[in-house]
């Protein structure tokens, strides 16, 4: 994708100043870039007839950056909630993507005079619980991984046994390193390049036990030396490699992957840590690593056979004052 200079350079900002992680940098990157493909399709750079994703934008200058208004954002976001029919939470995205972009043009570089995105408002999202595996799944899905016939068995077993028992991001659990494991103490490397502990338990442990073996079968390349999930090839395996994993051991399961992915097993142990450990909301917060525990909290729904069993459970639950009078 050609793209111009300041973007590029925003892009390196994300990486490397604000520890972004490289899918979110995508989004950003991907929301800009189609920004400005329907900013010049809007101001008659290119003939209006002009498919968006043939539209070039290697030719963007800093003077146009400058010119961009905010009801020239106001009519990009109309355009992808009427004819592109994108959901709240999608224009929140490219608000966000948009906001970030040009506080960093006019704040950090100074490149432009006025920040057109400053007081653009982002649209109400509805908070939606987050979609997990009930505990009968997720056996099952590790039944289905640990019976696979696959020749990376005892690696996917692995992957798919800590991201249950840990919750980690898949950038976090690819970026483990051997040197981060000290006996069952693991450091990870999560948002904003900030390092946390896990604890790994037994079916972590007997899951690493069981790959390092067949790991060390692997002619592994010397840039991969130290990571613990590697590729048949010797390479560190990638976040696609561990998302067409994931997505064919849940397909084994039986288990549909138009609903469920790789995300929904950090909600997946959250939710189970939470629901049958008992563990405290801070607590979990840690686990995660989320920064604020409001986002930790959207981990403490319950089903609704547990809310009706709270309701039961009050002790005025079988109080009735007709039996009352009766015996008096």
């Amino acid at each position: 994708m050609m793209t111009f200079e300041v973007l590029d350079q925003y892009k390196n900002y994300m990486l490397a100043v604000l520890g972004r992680s490289e899918l979110t940098v995508k989004e950003y990157y991907y929301d800009i870039v189609n920004f400005f493909r329907f900013w010049k399709r809007d101001k008659g750079l290119v003939p209006k007839d002009t498919p968006l994703d043939e539209i070039d934008v290697s030719d963007i200058t800093v003077k146009q950056i400058n010119k961009v208004t905010s009801d020239d954002i106001l009519v990009f976001l109309i355009y992808l909630g009427r004819e592109k029919k994108q959901s709240n939470s999608t224009r929140a995205r490219h608000i966000a993507s948009l906001k970030s972009f040009f506080k960093y043009c006019h704040s950090k570089k100074h490149l432009i005079d006025e920040n057109p995105a400053y007081d653009i408002e982002t649209p109400k999202i509805g908070k939606r619980l987050p979609k997990y595996l009930t505990l009968e799944q997720s056996r099952k899905l590790l039944e289905a991984a640990y019976e696979s016939p696959a020749q990376s068995n005892e690696r996917d077993y692995c992957m798919l046994t800590l991201f249950l028992n840990c919750g980690m991001r898949l950038s976090e659990l690819r970026g483990i390193d051997l040197d981060h494991i000290h006996d069952s103490v693991l450091t990870v490397i999560g948002k904003g390049n900030k390092e946390r502990t896990i604890y790994l338990n037994k079916a972590c442990l007997d899951a690493i036990a069981d790959w390092l073996p067949q790991r060390a079968k692997i002619n592994i390349k010397p840039s991969a030396s130290k990571a613990l999930f590697v590729s048949k090839r010797g390479t560190r395996i990638s976040d696609d490699m561990i998302q067409i994993v994931i997505k064919n051991l849940l397909m084994q399961a039986g288990i549909d992957t138009r609903v469920y992915s790789v995300h929904k097993l950090r909600h997946t142990a959250a939710t189970l840590m939470y629901k049958y450990g008992h563990v405290d909301i801070r607590n979990l917060q840690m686990i995660l690593g989320h920064q604020s525990v409001s986002t930790t909290q959207i981990y403490t729904h319950v089903d609704e056979e547990q809310l009706r069993e709270a309701v039961d459970s009050n002790p005025l639950a079988s109080f009735n004052p007709d039996n009352k009078s009766k015996e008096d």
